[in-house]
């Protein structure tokens, strides 16, 4: 007898045992789809292991009882969905993040995949006939088999509309043998009416040609240092066409959906239609269909954010995560991996090469390449000669002393952009904060109006007028009267986006801006949309949140203005100057890519702090090296592992209560060190209140055995919600 375990999706983490009926057995393999009876219901779950008997009947034949076990009812696809490399990838993110291998399964998969009435797009194909028998036509057919002979047949829509003919007379051409109509499938295809301008591969500089050796030859994974604007995209497509004329594919992972239509053109441009995009913006259709191409092999290029890194390319070559340091890659709920560590695993696993690229490299990874672990490749100058920005820190105190207030906009940064708008040259500003204000506040006694939802204010938004909770998507109107002093008057207090697209536009009315944050984004192609706006020059400024400021290729791009350094900065997180480092010199880059040279204005009120100041001279090396060093002083990542537990309730007191449960607890575990227990900085998010416990080791096996023993324990009760965020980057 054959059985099978099964993974349901009931993130029980727990596999069920079933019969394998004699009909199946030879068609049977790990992988695959099959359709088993659960609880007195029919459902879906994968095959995770084969095998000849059970333990479960051994123990049951020992104790002198029979043991039922039910058969599986069908396998719903013969072709597996995970390979025996990405089955084991997925084992090992369950077993890393503590996470039920069934919800890490799904994960891997998109859900348009696996919708019970997922299918391909079946439409009607007309075609001539080879040999088309010889018949009596009308005058009228005659014209319409020619035509349909001279553009080698269509869909029958498109042949309607383009011969303004109907179904019905193509039919008729079917029945006297001169066309065929058939069903076929019609690939939902998601650069449809989009221009993708073939390429031809550029001369590498020495220094690229370095790098592409490099990576050819590496055994390990390579960290790809290059500034921005130095060409690490060329090396990219030049080393996945050395994989792909040896037969294998490519993976590409992009850390934002904005930058995904752009580099999918790039790729697509230079490998045809044997690249695929999979992202969460594509319909159902498009992501079926896109999967669908990738697993039979007809598209051997992936594009896409961290959910690519699943892909099922058979014969992986090469794994690319360009801007790898980004905060992108991190899941923010369950399994919640972070899809640059993936990549390195499955290289592993699948034994290829792995590419992680940066011009400004996340710690751990430049750690890594320092201790040899990584090979590093190093592009520390652009192409053709061309010098990075110039760059000018503007103390925003001197502007406040000078004003009376803090302005949106220094009179140097305003005139800069004036003597652009002379020369037709392009400006980016980047305000990582969306909306108009950040808070409405009452004039008479301050009170601030907030998410009766959430323990952050209302942010005021001029486009539609109202107050919106950035964190539970809630909105309300403004009050017309304060609800703690009854006062008719309101101000409002901070700089969005918003306001400042108003500012701008207020001093310089003839300007054309284009905003780019999460409200402007919200529709499917929005984010390609306002960029070829800004590519083909139809506007003069582009003002957005952090969806601008990495990976962006403008040519008449020459100043970038950043209109609030701080913000990063100020963040109560150990990885706060880090990620300033890492914006601040992100967003510089995008300016003086081409001929013309670049300037970079970057407002803020500490010009000293040593991530400010670094990144204005593009010292990357001597801002890791301190940054480092303080770090391993504290015993913080990359010198340690860290995770964060979450304690999740509508009760505060239970929350609070199980949080301190857990740390006492812990607290007795050898070479763990567990923090304070303590409210989340954002102490009640949609209703839920929230607490933290932070967890240390110098292993990340010492955390995930601590918190096995301690959630089989004490199992969190009703209403409470648990969970563990390894290698955890968000503190709120």
């Amino acid at each position: 007898m054959v059985f099978v375990s099964v993974a349901i999706d009931l993130a029980l983490d727990w596999l069920f045992t079933y019969s394998v009926p004699a009909e199946c057995t030879g068609k049977l393999r790990v992988g695959q789809l099959l359709r088993v009876s659960f609880s007195r219901r029919e459902v879906r779950g994968f095959a995770l292991r084969v095998w000849t008997e059970t333990e479960e009947e051994a123990a049951a034949a020992a104790a002198g009882r029979s043991y039922a076990i039910k058969p599986i009812l069908g396998i719903a696809d013969e072709a597996p969905f995970f390979s025996a490399a990405v089955l084991q990838l997925v084992k090992w993110i369950a077993a890393y993040t503590c996470s039920p291998i069934e919800t890490c399964l799904k994960a891997a998969v998109p859900a348009a995949v696996l919708k019970p009435n997922a299918r391909p797009r079946e439409l009607l194909f007309v075609e001539p006939a080879l040999s088309p028998e010889r018949v009596a036509l009308t005058k009228r057919q005659q014209e319409l088999y020619d035509n349909v002979a001279r553009v080698g047949g269509g869909w029958m829509q498109q042949l309607c509309r383009e011969f303004k003919t109907t179904p019905a007379s193509l039919r008729a051409l079917a029945e006297k043998g001169c066309v065929t109509v058939a069903v076929r499938a019609k690939r939902r295809d998601p650069l449809a009416g989009r221009a993708v301008m073939p390429t031809a591969p550029l001369e590498l500089n020495a220094l690229q040609r370095a790098a592409l050796e490099t990576i050819s030859v590496a055994d390990r994974p390579v960290l790809l240092h290059g500034v921005t604007g130095s060409g690490k995209t060329e090396i990219y497509l030049q080393a996945i066409a050395r994989e792909l004329e040896q037969g294998r594919g490519a993976i590409v992972l992009v850390p934002e959906i904005a930058l995904t239509p752009q580099t999918v053109r790039r790729f697509a441009g230079r490998f045809g239609d044997r690249v695929a995009v999979l992202h969460s913006a594509l319909s159902d259709g498009e992501r079926y269909d896109e999967w669908h191409r990738i697993r039979t092999g007809r598209a051997r290029v992936v594009v896409g954010p961290r959910s690519a890194v699943f892909a099922p390319v058979e014969n992986l070559g090469l794994v690319v995560v360009d801007e790898e340091h980004d905060g992108s890659y991190k899941q923010d709920e369950t399994p919640r991996y972070n899809a640059r560590d993936v990549a390195v695993m499955r290289g592993r696993f699948e034994r290829c090469k792995v590419v992680l690229g940066s011009a400004t490299p996340s710690l751990e990874s430049w750690l890594n390449a320092k201790k040899g672990k990584y090979a590093l490749a190093s592009v520390p100058e652009r192409v053709a000669g061309r010098s990075l920005p110039e760059v000018h820190l503007l103390d925003l105190a001197e502007e406040t002393a000078a004003y009376g207030h803090v302005p949106i906009f220094s009179k140097f940064l305003l005139d800069a952009i004036a003597e652009r708008l002379k020369r037709g040259e392009q400006t980016i500003l980047f305000l990582n904060r969306r909306g108009y204000a950040r808070i409405c506040e009452c004039k008479e006694c301050g009170h601030a109006i907030a998410c009766p939802d959430c323990s952050t204010s209302y942010t005021y938004h001029q486009a539609d007028d109202c107050l919106r909770c950035h964190v539970c998507g809630g909105w309300t109107r403004v009050p017309t009267r304060c609800p703690a002093c009854g006062a008719r008057e309101f101000s409002f207090v901070g700089i969005g986006t918003q306001r400042a697209e108003a500012a701008l536009l207020k001093c310089m009315p003839h300007a054309r801006v284009l905003r780019m944050d999460a409200d402007s984004t919200s529709r499917k192609h929005s984010h390609d949309d306002i960029l070829s706006q800004f590519r083909a020059r139809k506007a003069d400024v582009l003002l957005g949140t952090q969806m601008i400021a990495k990976g962006l290729d403008f040519p008449n791009v020459t100043l970038v203005g950043v209109l609030n350094a701080d913000a990063s900065l100020n963040m109560p997180d150990f990885r706060a100057s880090e990620r300033t480092y890492q914006l601040l010199a992100q967003v510089s880059g995008r300016a003086g890519r081409a001929e013309k040279p670049g300037e970079v204005f970057i407002q803020t009120s500490q010009p000293d702090a040593p991530a400010v100041a670094a990144a204005a001279r593009s010292d990357y090396a001597g801002f890791a090296d301190a940054e480092l060093a303080g770090r391993e002083e504290d015993f913080l990542p990359p010198y340690s592992k860290l995770a964060l537990a979450h304690f999740k309730s509508q009760s505060d007191e239970q929350a609070r209560g199980w949080c301190a449960l857990y740390a006492a607890a812990l607290e007795k575990w050898p070479g763990l060190s567990v923090g304070e227990p303590m409210p989340s900085p954002l102490e009640r998010a949609e209703g839920w209140f929230r607490h933290q416990l932070l967890l240390r080791a110098p292993k990340m096996a010492t955390i995930a055995e601590a918190w096995k023993w301690i959630v089989a324990e004490r199992p969190a009760p009703s209403g409470l919600r648990v969970a563990l965020d390894v290698d955890a980057i968000s503190f709120t």
